[in-house]
């Protein structure tokens, strides 16, 4: 037998040395990122010069040119359209935006009764906090308090009427407030039924396939301006006489159906990615249907699609402007709404409201997909290529 010869076997590790000069540095890290190759090259060199083009001019209208102060019009006007600022003036009139703040915020809640809705959200943050920080312990009662107890206890502060408190009509309920409301049922409802109509429509019962196709297929064939209208206008016509649904109400059922109906897709792509051996390997196990799915089907699913349920999240909470068709006034709407306010009527005061309306909405958007991405990263265990 040939014997090995084992001398070549290292007794010490090699100490360790820097990195070549050529791949470090501040040098390295723009040739990496920025000059790579021509095309990389030429694409910097044009974004570059659009940021020099545009950064400048719009700083000194968000900041440096915008009147801060004031309390009317004339302060966000020029001297030829009847206001104080000298002609030729551009710049963004955040007066107007801070003496419409509580408007944007709360619609029109009553003033002294604010204060349940700063409860309710305080309620909110408290529980969606723990909630969305994985090392906090008692996931399960969490998620219990959040989506069982607090819309229960949030319906009464906010729409009164029991414990002494006073009934706020949803009539006057808008702004940020309506926004939050209505999101958060839609998500809070759409992810469960959307799971429940996905695993329906891959059913091998027929009638109950049927059922869930004939749903998903009707919802996501019209566009959710219908499905709203349809709540708001037609539904009351094919009640009995005496019967009234409050607007609200029927505006969160219409936009909780509608994303069930695109959550249970998404949810159906993600079924149908999980490969046939993790079925029969659950079976072989002797699981219940119940037990696969729960404990090592929908998990999976669920994992692989963060993304497109993410984005089905950040597309209803942008849709929720839509109930502005239907006589209710939302974030956008309340902002829309004051611009036909003669005090502060002017040149700048609409793109002003609309810039500040699309800050909100690029925070809480943005801030859903950076911790979509965080979960990302932080389950991907098991498909990173």
């Amino acid at each position: 037998m040939q014997e090995h010869d084992l001398s070549f076997v290292r007794t010490e590790m090699i100490i360790a040395e820097a990195p070549p000069r050529s791949t470090q540095g501040f040098g390295n890290w723009l040739h990496t990122n920025l000059f790579a190759s021509v095309t990389d090259s030429v694409l910097t060199i044009v974004g570059i010069a659009i940021l020099v083009l545009a950064v400048p001019p719009l700083v000194d209208w968000l900041f440096l040119s915008a009147q801060w102060v004031g309390t009317d019009r004339s302060f966000c006007a020029t001297t030829a359209q009847g206001g104080v600022r000298p002609d030729g003036w551009s710049g963004a009139c955040w007066a107007f935006v801070a003496d419409k703040f509580q408007q944007f915020i709360y619609g029109r809640y009553p003033f002294a009764e604010r204060w349940r809705v700063n409860l309710v959200a305080v309620m909110f943050v408290a529980l969606l906090a723990p909630l969305l920080i994985p090392s906090v312990p008692r996931k399960g009662l969490n998620a219990l308090l959040l989506f069982i107890v607090f819309p229960i206890v949030a319906f009464v502060l906010l729409l009164g009427g029991w414990f002494g408190l006073a009934h706020v009509e949803t009539p006057l309920w808008g702004g940020l407030m309506v926004t939050l409301i209505l999101s958060f049922v839609g998500i809070s409802v759409s992810l469960p039924c959307g799971i429940i109509l996905a695993l329906g429509r891959r059913s091998r019962l027929p009638v109950v396939k049927m059922v869930c196709v004939a749903f998903i297929e009707l919802i996501r064939g019209v566009p959710l301006v219908t499905v709203l209208f349809m709540a708001s206008v037609m539904l009351p016509l094919f009640l009995p006489p005496g019967t009234y649904f409050d607007k609200l109400l029927r505006a969160i059922v219409g936009v909780a159906i509608f994303a069930s109906a695109y959550m249970a897709e998404v949810i159906r792509g993600g079924l149908q990615a999980i490969p046939k051996g993790q079925f029969e390997g659950a079976d072989s196990l002797g699981l219940t249907y119940y037990q696969k799915m729960r404990l090592v089907i929908l998990p999976q699913a669920i994992k692989l699609v963060i993304p497109g349920i993410v984005s089905e999240f950040i597309g209803l909470f942008k849709d929720t402007t839509l109930v502005y068709i239907i006589g209710m006034f939302d974030l956008l709407g309340s902002v829309q709404q004051n611009f036909a306010d003669a005090t502060w009527a002017s040149a700048q005061t609409p793109i002003t409201g609309l810039v500040f309306a699309g800050f909100i909405y690029f925070v809480f958007c943005a801030g859903m997909s950076r911790y979509s991405m965080f979960m990302e990263r932080r389950l991907d265990t098991g498909h990173k290529r």
